[in-house]
């Protein structure tokens, strides 16, 4: 583009009529430098504009894919007590708005995915692969429940996570008896009888904005056997009879979860914040 051609009107004397005619004149040449000006800012921000467009990038994308990729480093560099408190508050998270206070008794080794999950939830969970699974398990106030919370760190792209969600709510696979995460039982503790027969509510939450795959699973200390393992989602309905919800273990899965995803998701903006 050429710069545009601006004329400079001639010097003031200090004879007035040469002055006033002068004045005029270089009036309408401050105006055509100043619309000059205006056309070409508008140019270049166009272009500047259009450039980022074309390119895709954005200060939020670029934010975006900063967090992402953090996320999926946290695993091995933020300490467990910033992803599995000792202490969990779960106000307003029990059956009819009622406070819950969960309390850490064991927290798993971080481990592969081989012996963290059932085959077939293993098999469904695949294609975003396996990098990390950390577990912790807790206890209510009461030491009548307990509850396993697990953070599955995978090797998949924002796409691909995207599309292990779509699938996972598309097919119902995290609502589906067979495809419940294992607990975390650890002997002396109030989860020592806690297996694979003792699930009694469960979730499972495919997350988009970091490769992670947030679950719970909950049962009674006691380790009595569950015939009816019910969904956290349906636990929870106003209403439903079964053992699971009248035990409020589908609250504890889900307030849990969220609270263990919330904690998560804090320390990741924490980590990926910039100095001001």
């Amino acid at each position: 583009m050429e710069r545009p051609f601006v004329s400079f009107g001639q010097p003031e004397t200090y004879d007035d009529n040469v002055r006033a005619r002068r004045r005029g004149g270089r009036s309408r040449a401050r105006a055509l430098a100043a619309a000059a000006c205006v056309v070409l800012g508008f140019g270049l921000i166009g272009g500047a504009v259009t450039g980022s467009w074309l390119t895709g990038e954005s200060s939020a994308g670029v934010d975006a894919r900063t967090e992402f990729a953090s996320a999926g480093e946290l695993w091995h560099s933020v300490p467990v007590d910033l992803l599995f408190p000792p202490t969990v508050q779960g106000d307003g998270a029990g059956p009819g708005g009622a406070d819950r206070v969960w309390t850490r008794v064991a927290v798993a080794p971080d481990t592969g995915c081989a012996n963290a999950f059932d085959p077939l939830l293993r098999k469904a969970l695949a294609p975003a692969g396996c990098l990390r699974v950390l577990r912790a398990t807790y206890t209510d106030a009461t030491h009548s429940l307990v509850t396993t919370v697990g953070l599955l760190f995978t090797k998949a792209d924002a796409t691909a996570m995207a599309s292990l969600k779509a699938r996972f709510e598309k097919d119902g696979l995290d609502r589906r008896t067979d495809l419940m995460p294992r607990p975390y039982a650890v002997r002396n503790t109030a989860a020592a009888g806690f297996g694979a027969d003792q699930r009694a509510s469960w979730t499972v939450s495919v997350l988009t904005d970091a490769p992670v795959v947030v679950y719970a699973v909950s049962g009674f200390a006691d380790g009595r056997t569950v015939t009816a393992p019910q969904p956290a989602e349906d636990a929870m309905k106003p209403g439903a009879t079964t053992d699971p919800a009248q035990a409020g273990l589908g609250h504890d899965a889900q307030g849990l979860a969220d609270r263990v995803e919330r904690g998560f998701r804090k320390t990741v903006t924490s980590a990926t914040e910039k100095p001001s």
